[in-house]
């Protein structure tokens, strides 16, 4: 973390089986902390989001620009199908 970044305590929620596997990971020396293998997997995530947000621009920018009104609504419903939804999708 950077100097003069500041920092706030958060609550969040994980499966047991996460959990323990991180703890594992602090008790073997490969992460400092709980806290600090979070902060660096948010970290992660993140710079994940924008790589692909960034790509997503550069694809839509050489196939025809911003996406109309209803290929975004198709987008959204793909994106928001509900997890049975998609298991389902996903056997067929």
């Amino acid at each position: 973390m950077g100097m003069g970044m500041g920092t706030r305590k958060v609550t969040i929620t994980l499966e047991d089986a996460q959990l323990e596997a991180v703890r594992k990971l602090v008790g073997s020396g490969a992460s400092r902390s709980v806290s600090a293998f979070i902060q660096h997997a948010v970290g992660i995530a993140l710079n994940d989001v924008a790589g692909w947000g960034a790509l997503l621009g550069q694809a839509l920018e050489r196939t025809g620009g911003p996406l109309t009104k209803k290929e975004r609504n198709w987008a959204d419903g793909v994106l928001k199908a509900s997890p049975v939804a998609r298991r389902r999708r996903r056997a067929a």
